[in-house]
């Protein structure tokens, strides 16, 4: 040993994981947390539902009986039609064994979903509460436990595979050596500051400064004829905080005559003048959600449910970016994807009220005239034995049938690709949980369609769990879907009716980007170290996360990009590449770009970018029911206008000064006694 770090790093093993960690709302609190203000330190024990706990223990359990030890009794009872493996709920129903669980340690597996029948934290109505109907028992999520919704008075990590194997072995240890002098302890390190200070509801923290609003911004961008807006996700640091996370954004795109050719060599057309009277066309909005959610924070990936929906929209506009004439459709084409649509639809409802003020972040897109709002749901799992499948959940209307028959006619282009779009079932309640509930809160007249891979229930059995994954998903089903879409799309702002057309089968989802889109934005290998994003940005992460994180600072509709997140910046590059056109014959960024609706892309790769015409922007997202005053974020009365945000729950995210797992050897306080005496 030479210093003390090689001592330190002799006797301590730090371990990887993902925390569950404590987040707050109006009401109270979700999540995880150390007890106190101290670490906790506590034996490694295997998990065994029949065994008792004597003293405080760090119990290590397999994905097997999480939902067994974590879900009440009743939800057992209604899981048992599910013949899921039935446990006797310990946290609830065993004071004694609860009082001493000092913490859980979550096993590992590879490729565990094909072992599992499910696994979902999430309740069985997502977010009921914002439903645009009254049957709100409804099951879209049958196999939902709500765990996630709970609050735990100790911490929980999930372990990486290969700290799997070692806890395992380190449990068996322990209890081979029971009666040893010694023992393996776990030492965990999640002191969240609204427990330090007792601060147990969004009010009263942000009050007291100990935890960060959920959100972050959309990102909005105009060109030619169509018009994207698209939510994002952003990490940064945070007071007190060792990792923390920037604001998400939306982001809008328009697209246009002449639109791009793939990454390596774009053409681009003009974006739309805002000051245009040109902006009276009828708006289809195509909306799509980018923010996951999963009990363990930093494992928040999504694949299925939204993500996929996420890749199905950025291949849709690559598709349309090809289509000449886009200049002469009779429809302006919108695209939004929004985030924090998990927590609240904070997304969705922030852009509609920016819509109402008419902020500088929507300028130009007029709400009076959408038409449409079609939303592109999960998307992933539309395939079985060659045929890609797709369910269209609608609110009926005459722009709605409009919409309809536009997409029947999209399945027609694509009969021989095995393509088929059926109505939902019309014993469904209604739609099923998406940002389209948003809109028909504000307005029940509003026209929409949400394209989804399920009828009845979620054909997605790991939703808002960190087993929904890239093996949780296939691609074939979301290329099936981008190319649906855009070919719909095609056909409601041209209003041409022929399935046989030229023009509507040139249009297809590009299969090699979208298996490219999956690799960055789901694996860790290549991740955001893909060639697609690199072209674009420097990212500072490889693995890709998709949780919404926290708003600090001032929102804005312009900030650095040091203030936005890896995932945030690319798909802003990426849809701006694919919605512009150069800027005269300037071909490197400088002071000017911004002039006239200029924005510069590919700045991070070689210092100096490449300054095109675009409306792209970011949109803050985060709830409607706060505002920063003096560097203070305030809690606003509820609004009897705003249905929705007398609901809002207003979610926080606890500070924290670091997380950390640690296991180490201790010798037992009797031996040290048994030594003194001798």
């Amino acid at each position: 040993m030479e210093s003390v770090p090689d001592l330190q790093k002799s006797m301590y093993m730090v371990v990887d994981g993902y925390p569950c960690v404590r987040l707050v709302n109006l009401s109270g609190e979700i999540g995880c947390s150390n007890p106190g203000r101290d670490k906790v330190v506590a034996p490694i024990i295997k998990y065994k539902n029949n065994k008792e706990l004597g003293l405080p223990s760090a119990i290590l359990l397999s994905m097997d009986d999480v939902q067994g030890f974590f879900s009440s009794n009743t939800e057992l009872v209604l899981r048992k039609h599910l013949n899921v493996k039935d446990h006797i709920q310990r946290i609830s129903n065993d004071s004694s064994f609860a009082s001493n669980v000092a913490g859980v340690l979550v096993e590992s597996r590879v490729e565990i979903q094909h072992e599992l029948k499910g696994f979902s934290p999430a309740r069985k109505f997502p977010q009921a509460e914002f439903a645009p109907y009254h049957n709100t028992t409804y099951e879209w999520n049958p196999i939902g436990s709500g765990i996630m919704w709970k609050s735990y008075n100790f911490p929980v990590f999930l372990l990486s595979e290969s700290s799997t194997s070692t806890l395992q072995e380190i449990a068996m240890k322990n209890e081979k050596t029971e009666k040893a002098y010694t023992t393996n302890v776990a030492e965990f390190d999640v002191v969240m500051q609204t427990t330090k200070v007792g601060t147990h509801d969004s009010e009263s923290c942000l009050k007291e400064e100990t935890c960060l609003p959920l959100g972050g911004y959309r990102w909005l961008d105009q060109r030619g004829e169509s018009y994207a807006a698209l939510d994002f996700y952003a990490s940064i640091s945070r007071v007190n905080s060792a990792r923390f996370i920037f604001p998400d954004e939306s982001i809008c795109t328009i697209l246009s005559e002449d639109a791009v050719n793939p990454i390596d060599t774009p053409t681009t057309v003009p974006p739309i003048n805002n000051s245009s009277s040109n902006q009276s066309k009828p708006i289809i909005l195509t909306v799509a959600s980018m923010d996951a959610a999963s009990f363990f924070r930093d494992k928040s990936l999504g694949a299925d449910s939204p993500i996929s929906g996420l890749i199905s929209l950025l291949a849709a506009v690559d598709a349309l970016s090809h289509v000449d004439g886009l200049d002469n459709l009779n429809k302006q084409l919108v695209f939004l994807v929004f985030t924090g649509e998990a927590w609240g639809y904070l997304g969705s409802r922030r852009f509609l009220l920016e819509l109402d003020q008419q902020s500088d972040a929507v300028r130009g897109l007029n709400s009076s005239l959408i038409q449409l709002v079609m939303e592109i749901g999960s998307t992933g799992k539309g395939f079985s034995q060659g045929n890609k499948t797709f369910f269209a959940h609608t609110q009926v209307s005459s722009d709605t049938n409009e919409a309809l028959d536009a997409l029947k006619l999209a399945q027609e282009s694509l009969k021989s690709e095995g393509v088929t779009v059926s109505n939902a079932s019309s014993s469904n309640p209604g739609i099923p949980p998406s940002s389209l509930m948003a809109f028909l809160r504000k307005n029940s007249s509003t026209s929409g369609i949400v394209l989804e891979d399920f009828d009845t229930v979620f054909a997605n059995k790991f939703y808002h769990s960190h087993l929904d994954d890239s093996a949780n998903i296939n691609s074939s089903a979301i290329v099936a879907a981008a190319s649906l879409v855009a070919r719909t799309l095609y056909v409601l702002a041209s209003d041409k009716k022929d399935s046989t057309s030229s023009a509507l089968s040139s249009i297809n989802a590009n299969a090699s980007l979208v298996e490219e889109l999956i690799s960055c934005l789901l694996d860790c290998d290549p991740g955001l170290s893909c060639e697609l994003v690199s072209s674009y940005i420097t990212s500072v992460d490889t693995c890709p996360s998709h949780y919404v994180g926290v708003v600090l600072g001032e929102p804005s509709s312009t900030p650095s990009p040091n203030q936005v997140d890896d995932i945030s910046r690319f798909v802003w590059n990426f849809l701006a590449d694919r919605t512009s056109t150069p800027k005269g014959n300037t071909t490197v960024c400088s002071k000017d770009c911004s002039n006239n609706g200029g924005v510069c892309i590919r700045a991070e790769t070689d210092g100096k970018g490449i300054c095109v015409n675009s409306t792209t922007r970011y949109v803050p997202a985060y709830s409607t029911r706060l505002k920063l005053d003096s560097g203070t974020w305030k809690v606003l009365p509820p609004n009897s206008s705003d249905p929705m945000g007398m609901l809002d729950p207003v979610w926080t995210e606890s500070n924290w000064n670091t997380i950390g797992l640690r296991v180490y050897t201790v010798q037992e306080a009797a031996y040290d006694r048994l030594v003194l005496l001798g």
